[in-house]
């Protein structure tokens, strides 16, 4: 939604959240540091014959943790790509960087198995799906490479084992819509 506020005003979603977010200075840190981590505003490699690239972004807070993530995706007709996740966060010190990136790593991973597959169907009055085999989550040849960046404080530790998840899903519907002017509003993910 706040992209296509962005998009009314006339406005880059960077620059219409960095105006949003002028007294969050923990949100404008995770913003800014993915955006320049992503390359914000360099344009994306062009794609193959009938492909579409766009690059998205969301920011979230959660578990009093603040994530940015810059995602870029390739689109082929009806199918896409998760190409690649600029994740920054905000967490206060980070105790053990390795832990918090892994984290951060494991939510997107999570997230995107929400986003791009996560339905559940009812049949008679019982869930349809029973195991991975109609059950699908992200497999590593889907997963997209991931860039995990943490801002540097003093401020005491927050949440690291969610904060990844919330913002992919709202990441990868946005840099669909970048590349082909389509809003998607439902989980999981569907190109019309």
């Amino acid at each position: 939604f706040i992209d296509e506020l962005a998009q009314a005003a006339g406005k880059d979603p960077v620059a219409f959240r960095r105006a949003l977010l002028d007294k969050h200075p923990r949100h404008l840190a995770v913003l800014d540091l993915a955006a320049k981590e992503a390359r914000w505003g360099a344009p994306l490699p062009a794609g193959k014959a009938g492909e579409k690239r766009g690059r998205g972004v969301a920011v979230v807070e959660s578990f009093n943790t603040v994530v940015a993530q810059v995602v870029e995706v390739t689109v082929r007709g009806k199918e896409f790509s998760v190409d690649r996740v600029v994740c920054a966060v905000h967490c206060g010190i980070a105790v053990n960087p390795d832990i918090v990136r892994a984290q951060m790593e494991g939510g997107i991973g999570f997230g995107l198995s929400a986003a791009l597959y996560g339905r559940i169907t009812l049949k008679d009055g019982a869930v349809e799906q029973s195991n991975f085999h109609d059950y699908p989550v992200l497999r590593m040849s889907e997963a997209p490479r991931i860039d995990v960046h943490i801002v540097p404080s003093a401020a005491k530790p927050t949440g690291v084992g969610e904060p990844g998840t919330p913002v992919i899903a709202p990441a990868v519907a946005n840099a669909i819509a970048a590349a082909t002017g389509q809003r998607l509003r439902n989980l999981p993910l569907r190109l019309g």
